[in-house]
């Protein structure tokens, strides 16, 4: 028990209390119990404290030849240790008389932290961090020497400072955010993060990741001060840097995998799910037990699905996806300055790798165009390369559909080239394929039709990597591209028309997404086969087919909806039967009559749709009232009577005017197509505006045609580009199936594994003696129960052959003896 070093028995008496000895943690319990009864005593040990500081920066300044500490009595620095923890638990209860006592503290732990002995320099800081848990000092005012605490080497003191300072920010940002301090913090940490000593930077990087990774500080600045960390002077700090991009998403990866859904949301993903009732009538009642078998797992596989995609688009519209990359301000500046970094570094390989993967995943998260980055993968992109996978994962995650195709096509033929070919080994030649497939999904434009039908020939190989990459292939493109595949190969697309969008084409929506739904209503509600099939045939797998269920869209090229193509198919129809007529009518006799004919058809023609075009109406009565044709009766009468010169010359005036009338038709088509389809899109209700019962009808109809569509789907649904983009690319999925090489220890442990339940080896006459077990036969005949009559007659025979063998062997020559 330590004694209360220095107080007298005079000032207690004094003071009307008993002479007697105290020990510090006993007075400390009372005077917290009545603070104003222990002034006197709080006077005491305070101006001990003083005096015990003094006398140890004496004795600092005289022997301060010591690296471990000062070589002054150790009783005066555990004397000042002492003291400093007393004040400090007793000074929320004397704020004034300790006004003082927190900033000379901080200020002597500021001066002497290096000198002083690692147990006093561990109480002092101890005491610093209680008067800062309990607010008597600001944090704002000690983060500084908390960070410069962590470098002084002593490990017990830097794990006290950094969990200090951890979870103090965390605490102050518990229940609310307090911006303004959280900003002046993050000023301190910056500011030591971008000096040039690297142990003060590495420790204010190290706190940073933390705080990110608690999710405390999770702004804009604070990922970008993690990312700017990766040009730091230090290779040091880069690497740290560097290595916490790369760890985070598996880190976000896994927290989001283990976080549960909650009630609300299985509850809004399970109505969501739509099976018409058809389709599990069949799976249930339909068929034989077989088909029933296959009807129900192909159910379940589209339910599973359909909850699959509704998780994903769910994570991706809502704002759980968090990564410091996905916060970068300056995405392409950070990836140029990266980049040029990589060139002209000379780290070692592991380092390069870590740079690739960083500039890679930005880039594809950012969907960011940078073209020196493919040629430089080239110069690595060899079998024998070392970390070959993860450096074709970071090929396959640059590529993306902005980039030019011309720019990823000479690295896209050097992996086909180096990997793919007779030679090769079949371990490189799934991943070849694997990585092809891969770039294929996200700039399917690199495909040719010969190179597609080369690589599916692999799907016969007898190496079953080789074969599963080469039908994933073919999976694909049965998807994106049908076309590009030989008829057997094909299968059963669900659109044999898709095609891969066009670079820089884009969807271009001209109305609220799915409305044509509600005009389809009866079709996709429908419980009849055709309705079914027709809904099920239907495909909203990808962004590179323009479908039913998707929005209404113009493409770059003129691609439209289904039925505006029918109606577009329609008065096409009618510009040919118009400019039929006009060339049909060049070849009659009377020129002149047939040319006033179709002028007059065109006239009729226009008044019957006069009520959709009114303008245009009037522009035609105008002309026809400018032209003055007379009635067909008379133009029918007096067209024999011209020559034939008029003839030749009314000919070539109709040829020019069926043209004009032609080109306007075509125009005019055009225009009542547009008109056509917005009062088409506008017909859900009569003022043109949606309530929340017609997007909640919407939601219901796209989950039912979705539905359908799973039942009806063959293949996998594509993902987006925007999917594509937030997916990490695992180098481990680009060896599926492939069976690597084992060294000589894997070898030895799978030998011992199979011996485990062998006996060791013994020769074949040991182990007859050492027989255990039942008995031999010989053995067993011995204890045979037998009637009396057959062991007599078995005795008598062992008499007989033991005389007889008697007599043999008297008559037997056994050697001449030596003593007769």
């Amino acid at each position: 028990m330590v004694l209360l070093a220095g107080v007298a028995p005079e000032p207690l008496s004094a003071s009307g209390r008993s002479a007697e000895k105290l020990s510090l943690p006993s007075l400390q319990s009372k005077m917290k119990t009545d603070p104003e009864g222990y002034e006197t005593e709080l006077h005491l040990i305070h101006s001990q404290f003083n005096s015990a500081l003094e006398l140890f920066q004496q004795q600092a300044a005289l022997s301060f030849s010591s690296i471990t500490g000062v070589g002054a009595d150790p009783t005066v620095a555990k004397d000042l240790g002492d003291r400093a923890m007393f004040l400090a638990q007793v000074a929320p209860f004397y704020p004034k008389q300790l006004s003082q006592f927190p900033s000379d503290l901080a200020a002597f732990l500021k001066l002497s932290a290096r000198t002083l002995p690692s147990g006093l320099r561990f109480h002092v800081s101890q005491a610093l961090v209680l008067l800062v848990n309990r607010k008597i000092i600001d944090m704002k005012d000690t983060l500084s020497l908390f960070m410069e605490l962590q470098t002084l080497g002593d490990r017990n003191l830097r794990k006290l400072a950094f969990s200090h300072v951890v979870h103090c920010i965390r605490r102050m940002n518990k229940n609310h955010k307090n911006e303004a301090k959280n900003r002046a913090l993050q000023n301190i940490l910056f500011a030591l993060l971008q000096q040039e000593d690297e142990a003060k930077a590495k420790r204010s990087l190290i706190s940073l990741c933390e705080l990110h990774r608690r999710k405390v500080w999770f702004d804009d600045r604070t990922a970008n001060a993690i990312c700017m960390a990766c040009f730091h002077s230090s290779s040091r700090i880069m690497i740290a840097a560097l290595s916490f991009l790369l760890d985070y998403e598996k880190i976000e990866n896994y927290d989001e995998d283990s976080d549960a859904p909650s009630s609300e949301d299985e509850m809004t993903q399970t109505s969501q799910v739509v099976i018409s009732k058809e389709a599990v009538y069949k799976a249930h009642h339909k068929g034989t037990a077989a088909s029933k078998k296959k009807k129900k797992a192909k159910l379940q596989r589209a339910i599973r699905s359909m909850k699959r995609q509704q998780r994903m688009s769910s994570k991706s519209s809502s704002s759980s996806y968090y990564s410091p990359l996905h916060h970068l301000k300056d995405a392409q500046g950070f990836v140029e300055k990266l980049f040029s970094r990589l060139q002209t570094c000379n780290e070692r390989f592991e380092v390069k790798m870590m740079m690739l993967k960083v500039i890679a995943r930005t880039i594809g998260l950012h969907r960011l165009i940078l073209l020196n980055f493919y040629p430089f993968l080239q110069r690595y992109v060899q079998p024998h390369q070392k970390d070959i996978t993860n450096l074709l994962a970071a090929a396959v995650q640059a590529c993306h559909d902005m980039v030019p195709p011309d720019a990823v096509e000479p690295l896209f033929k050097q992996i086909v080239n180096q990997f793919v070919h007779d030679r090769s080994r079949p371990e490189a030649i799934a991943v070849g394929l694997n990585v092809i497939r891969e770039i294929c999904l996200r700039m399917p434009l690199l495909m040719t039709e010969d190179l597609l039908q080369d690589l599916v020939l692999y799907k016969k190989s007898h190496e079953k990597a080789v074969s599963a990459a080469a039908r994933s292939l073919i999976t694909l493109f049965r998807e994106l591209c049908p076309s590009l595949l030989v008829k057997k190969d094909r299968g059963r697309p669900l659109n044999p028309k898709a095609r891969p969008r066009a670079y820089g084409e884009v969807n271009v929506l001209s109305n609220v997404p799915d409305i044509e739904l509600l005009e389809h209503e009866d079709e996709i509600d429908g419980s009849g086969d055709e309705n079914s099939d027709e809904a099920a045939s239907v495909s909203s797998d990808d962004g590179y087919e323009n479908s039913d269920d998707e929005e209404s869209q113009y493409t770059a090229n003129g691609g439209s909806e289904n039925e505006d193509i029918v109606d577009e198919d329609d008065e096409n129809d009618r510009i040919e039967e118009v400019s039929s007529d006009i060339n049909n009518d060049d070849d009659d006799d009377d020129d002149d009559d047939d040319d006033d004919e179709e002028e007059e058809e065109e006239e009729e023609d226009d008044k019957d749709k006069v009520e959709t075009e009114e303008m245009e109406a009037e522009e035609n009565d105008n002309h026809e009232e400018a032209s003055g044709s007379p009635p067909l009766g008379d133009r029918a009468r007096d067209g024999g009577n011209e020559d034939k010169m008029s003839k030749a010359r009314k000919r070539k005036l109709s040829d020019f005017e069926g043209q004009l009338i032609a080109a306007d038709t075509s125009l005019r088509a055009l225009k009542r197509l547009a008109e056509a389809k917005m009062s088409h899109s506008l017909s859900v209700s009569t003022d043109g505006i949606l309530s929340d019962e017609h997007f909640r009808r919407i939601k219901e109809l796209k989950a039912k045609q979705a539905a359908k569509t799973a039942l009806a789907q063959q293949g996998f649904k594509i993902p987006s580009s925007d999917q594509l983009s937030l997916k990490r690319v695992d180098p481990s999925k680009l060896e599926a199936h492939v069976r690597l090489k084992l060294n000589k220890e894997e070898r030895l442990a799978l030998v011992k594994a199979g011996r485990e339940d062998r006996v060791q080896y013994q020769a074949r006459t040991a182990v007859k003696q050492k027989k255990t077990g039942g008995l031999s036969n010989r053995q067993k005949e011995h204890k045979k129960y037998m009637p009396l009559a057959a062991k007599k007659a078995k005795a008598q025979r062992s008499r007989q052959e033991k005389s007889k063998k008697g007599q043999r062997s008297g008559k037997q020559f056994r050697g001449k003896k030596a003593w007769k």
